[in-house]
């Protein structure tokens, strides 16, 4: 087991969460008047149950099921929950539990940031992506227009409960788009992390124990420090710039490939590292070992030529920007990263055309 504490409540990371959750609740009976549980159809089938059968509690909550997917992240969805919770009844003292991944904590936190002014929430997240990065550390909202986390507002959860356990019923490309947010933590912040995860072996890893644990405290050590966003915690937006663009491009077009955003991340992570070779002096050999060990792990197809100037327009989009400025997160070298790095649009475009050439190549 294992305990971390952030800037205003703990994680907790154990495979008999349970536990930890019934703790909390207990500690807490006579503060909350209701429970409100936001599942979909895949935490409410695999992951729930495993749940209820040991928290009291749950049993008398309220389900509130969506459908899963980046596409129920909108204002239009969050309507309907709102409306749901006024339906039943939910007062201030309520706590909305999210059980899932990325999308339920995103949306969840904001969903309960923003009813009746606010009410108490708590994340147990189910997918890497959301135990390394999504649940943790107070950032929670929705996309608008496809445009990715438009609306939000950074609020803290009360309690985050990670159960390693939940990773055995994901798909292994559900995993993969996690293992994304765990290279990025590396590149930004510890080359001895990155070392590490190098030497992973996918067909025979497991535990995701200590790359849960490691990945958590990077972020909770970045956002203690930032919160709010100011300056060191633009850090973790490397590879996003791009890569949020990429994802708005799928959910836009007809007829695409979609690509869960941990792809999306990794592809924009290469793009982001030749951007850092040509502004922050990132070695050549690193831009290539970073390069090299993406695309042994992912497997993305080339980006249309035609569609440059329009994933430009969307990261002029991008919440980080001031004006027209592109504004990037970047590295200098494994391990350390640069921010509010401002790039011109013809060497995003340059960086793009070697992200082609070298899944070519690979």
């Amino acid at each position: 087991m294992s305990e971390i504490v952030a800037t205003s409540y703990k994680i907790f990371i154990n495979n008999n969460i349970e536990k930890d959750i019934n703790r909390f609740l207990n500690a807490n009976k006579n503060k909350y008047s209701k429970l409100f549980i936001l599942v979909d159809e895949n935490s409410l089938k695999y992951c729930y149950p495993q749940l209820v059968a040991k928290i009291q509690k749950f049993e008398e909550a309220e389900i509130i099921e969506i459908e899963s997917g980046e596409e129920q992240k909108s204002i239009e969805v969050c309507v309907q929950m709102w409306t749901v919770l006024s339906d039943l009844k939910s007062d201030r003292k309520s706590l909305f539990v999210n059980i899932g991944g990325g999308v339920i904590s995103d949306m969840g936190g904001f969903i309960a940031s923003t009813f009746k002014r606010g009410i108490d929430f708590i994340n147990i997240p189910t997918t890497l992506l959301s135990q390394v990065d999504a649940s943790v550390g107070g950032k929670v909202g929705v996309d608008l227009n496809n445009l990715k986390n438009q609306i939000g507002v950074f609020n803290q959860p009360k309690a985050v409960f990670v159960c390693p356990l939940f990773l055995s019923t994901l798909p292994k490309r559900q995993v993969l788009s996690g293992f994304a947010e765990v290279i990025k933590h590396s590149l930004i912040a510890d080359y001895d992390y990155w070392k590490k995860i190098k030497e992973i072996n996918f067909s025979k890893i497991e535990s995701f124990d200590e790359i849960i644990n490691t990945s958590i405290q990077i972020k909770n050590n970045i956002v203690s420090i930032d919160f709010e966003e100011k300056n060191i915690r633009k850090s973790l937006n490397f590879g996003h710039t791009v890569g949020h663009a990429i994802e708005t491009l799928m959910l836009e077009g007809h007829n695409r490939k979609t690509w869960m955003h941990g792809e999306a991340v990794a592809v924009g992570m290469i793009v982001e590292s030749y951007l850092s070779h040509k502004i922050c002096k990132l070695s050549k050999s690193e831009l290539n070992e970073i390069t090299q060990f993406i695309l042994s792990i992912y497997k993305p197809v080339k980006i249309n030529e035609n569609d440059f100037e329009r994933l430009i327009e969307l990261m002029k989009n991008d919440k980080k920007n001031n004006d027209t400025d592109i504004n990037f997160s970047l590295i200098s070298i494994i391990g350390k990263a640069e921010i509010n790095k401002n790039i011109k649009p013809d060497l995003i475009i340059e960086a793009l055309k070697f992200l082609n050439k070298e899944i070519s190549v690979f």
